[in-house]
């Protein structure tokens, strides 16, 4: 069982919401030769998952509870762990987030996209593998190329490649680029009513290794509750909240402000103690 945080770019992963917080704290604050780092003082994580949670107040996504394919034992565990915050002194409220629908879509041109242009660098020339049995430079490029990256990294370089191509980049990155900005503002608006937002992880408990591996669109479904974040930039939690009826385990994510990862752990750490499932193994693997 793991918890971690899924901030825009890195995601520490972790035993427990403490060691989360640990982690967070060690590698976040200004980096001078990061240009996309903030200046920002970085407040005691620890000390935040202290304390009740009185005074917070956890969003209920509309959107998310009508969302497709979600198992009805994902439903009733997520169900569970908002009803422990509420008698853990949390307020819960409706909020919206129209344009969830559309996140998935989104953020699968604006990644392959990204993927395509900074993945180009790896040439085999200054970055990463190159292969030493090519003869020429064009077949170094095209051997490296096909060796070094894994199969998803390819589908992702083509889409993405195809998707800036000329005539293309209007029809699908700018598109995306303007639903990634409805989403952000989308958050914004929630956030002024609530502190954190809860949600499943997936719309399923965790499926067995392989179980999706032949189906990209299954496995780029599963990630429409988790998406929404990465567009937005907004920090989020992922902790188990439950397991499902074969003992497979369900997560519950929360979502919370901009630079507000101390709430976030703070929710966390309450319903982490409060359902005591940290350190239990997932039935199936007890067997």
């Amino acid at each position: 069982m793991a918890w971690w945080l899924l901030p825009r770019h890195l995601t520490p992963l972790a035993k427990d919401v403490r060691d989360c917080a640990i982690l967070t704290g060690a590698i976040a604050g200004h980096d001078p030769r990061d240009s996309t780092s903030v200046p920002m003082d970085v407040p005691d994580y620890l000390a935040s998952l202290s304390g009740g949670l009185q005074g917070i107040t956890v969003g209920i996504c509309r959107e998310y509870g009508m969302a497709q394919g979600l198992d009805p034992e994902v439903a009733r565990s997520v169900e569970e762990a908002i009803n422990r915050m509420e008698s853990l002194g949390a307020k819960t409220v409706e909020v919206s987030l129209p344009h969830t629908e559309y996140a998935v879509a989104a953020y699968y041109v604006i990644a392959p996209a990204e993927a395509s242009s900074n993945l180009a660098r790896y040439d085999g020339v200054k970055y990463g593998f190159r292969d030493m049995q090519a003869d020429n430079l064009l077949e170094m490029y095209t051997s490296t190329r096909s060796f070094g990256f894994g199969d998803e990294v390819k589908r992702r370089i083509i889409i993405g490649t195809y998707c800036l191509s000329s005539g293309y980049y209007d029809a699908y990155y700018r598109k995306a680029s303007q639903v990634r900005s409805l989403i952000t503002n989308d958050f914004k608006k929630a956030f002024e009513i609530c502190d954190v937002i809860a949600s499943p992880v997936a719309p399923t408990p965790a499926f067995r290794i392989g179980d999706k591996t032949n189906d990209p669109l299954k496995m780029y479904l599963s990630d429409m509750f988790t998406l929404s974040a990465n567009l937005a930039g907004v920090p989020a939690i992922s902790l188990p909240c439950g397991f499902s009826s074969e003992g497979l385990p369900i997560g519950l994510q929360l979502t919370g402000k901009h630079f507000k990862e101390e709430t976030l752990f703070k929710v966390a750490a309450n319903v982490e103690n409060a359902l005591g499932i940290c350190g239990k193994k997932p039935s199936i693997l007890t067997k």
